[in-house]
Formats: C-alpha cells, structure tokens, sequence
C-alpha cells in the first residue's frame, strides 16, 4: 500500500468526482473508459459519505446450493479478509446477476467484516438489513435490496472480479460514494491527493467566483468573465500538470 492512513482519511473528505478531477490529470488510462463504474450504482447510505480503502474481492453465487458443500469456505474467506491491511472495501461480483437471488451482506456479516477492518462493501449483487448495516457503520454500494440470504457462500475470493461494468483487483485502491465508484492503479495512488486538492482549489479561485460574480453583468460581459476564468483554470492546471490540462 502506497498511502498512510492519514492520506486515505484526507481523501476521504472529498466526494468521488472531485478525486475523479485529480485523478484524470495523473492517470495514463482512458479518461472516459478506465476507473469507474460504467453501469449505475445506488448507494444506501449516503448519509455516511464517502468511503476509501483497498479491494478485497470475493464472488458469490446465491443461487446454487452447490457451493455450500465446501464447508470451511467461509472460515477461510474471513482468514484472508483478516490477512489484508486495512481500511479494506468488500468487492463482491454477484454470478446471478441481474436476477438477484439472496444477499451477502446484512446484520451478521457486517459487523463481522468491521470487526475485520473492513469499512464497506461494493456488490452488485443486493443487500439487506440496511437499517442494522448502517447502525455497524458498514456503508453499502449495492444493485437493489433483497429479503434473504439463500445459498450465498464465498465461491472464489482474493481475485479479479467484475461489478457494474468495471473490473478491479485485489489490493486496488476505492473510493466510493453515491455517485459510483472509482478504482485507482498503485502508480496512480502517490500523485492521487496532492492531485484531487490542486483541482478543487483551482475550481475555487476561477471558474466558480467568476460564474458567482455574474449579476448585474449584461450576457456578453456574463460570457467574457467565465471564458477569461475558464483560461485561468487551463493555464493552472496545463502548468501543474502539463498538457493533459483542460476546461
């Protein structure tokens, strides 16, 4: 892991597309393909705000009971949620998809991975007991809301799964809150902050003030005042970060 615990509660002060902001000035990926979610997310506790920590993935499969005959799988899925440093999020890839079956997550099983360092979970599968989720301090990024658990055990874990369109790794970089999630490459992870608060703090001082200053200013002068703004902005962001930088 490439930051402290300090740097991941910094971020966590900021929502996931002011990160996003930072995040595209650094990053050798695609813009517009690569982190993020590409399918819609709801997020059942928006209250909690964001949430940041490192991937442990696990893939379930609620609808075959098939899966329960390995009996020790769930003491050795929690033996290697415990073996990774936290703060993790719970990567879970759902195989039943879009037909949800039963729920991973609910009163139990989130105060179980809390108690393993774990601060929430990614499913896009379904969750339930969100009332008691949330009373454990378990923030959940989910599919939709079910009533019961049915054949659901840990199928494979520690591995590449796919939830919402994206595919993540164990060990990457979240953060996540309710408007998707974003997974970070470890050589994007050391620049991610510094980034992030560079973007917000240039939005700040042009475009924002600029477009607030507005009244009383006929359309043309309106127009000017935000396009000379908007110049400042690229100029700032061109020289921090090259000419990657845009507005």
């Amino acid at each position: 892991m490439t930051l402290t615990h300090a740097d991941l509660l910094k971020l966590k002060r900021w929502n996931t597309p002011t990160i996003y902001n930072g995040w595209e000035q650094i990053t050798r990926g695609d813009i517009a393909a690569d982190g993020f979610n590409l399918e819609e997310t709801r997020d059942f506790m928006p209250q909690m705000g964001p949430m940041v920590g490192y991937a442990v993935t696990v893939v379930i499969e609620a609808s075959n009971p098939g899966h329960k005959k390995k009996a020790t799988a769930s003491e050795e899925y929690r033996r290697y949620v415990a073996s990774v440093p936290g703060p993790k999020i719970v990567v879970v890839q759902d195989l039943d998809k879009p037909r949800v079956i039963g729920s991973l997550w609910g009163e139990v099983n989130s105060n179980m991975h809390r108690a393993l360092g774990c601060v929430g979970t990614i499913t896009d599968g379904a969750i339930r007991d969100v009332d008691e989720m949330t009373n454990a301090g378990f923030k959940a990024i989910a599919r939709r809301l079910c009533v019961g658990h049915a054949h659901v055990v840990p199928v494979r874990w520690d591995c590449p799964v796919e939830v919402f369109g994206r595919t993540l790794s164990p060990g990457q970089l979240v953060h996540a809150d309710k408007h998707g999630f974003l997974a970070i490459s470890k050589e994007d992870e050391p620049k991610l902050l510094d980034a992030a608060l560079f973007m917000d703090n240039n939005e700040c001082n042009t475009v924002i003030p600029a477009a607030r200053s507005c009244t009383g200013l006929s359309s043309e002068e309106a127009v000017e005042r935000i396009n000379e703004a908007g110049r400042q902005f690229g100029k700032a962001t061109k020289e921090k970060f090259g000419s990657k930088g845009e507005w």
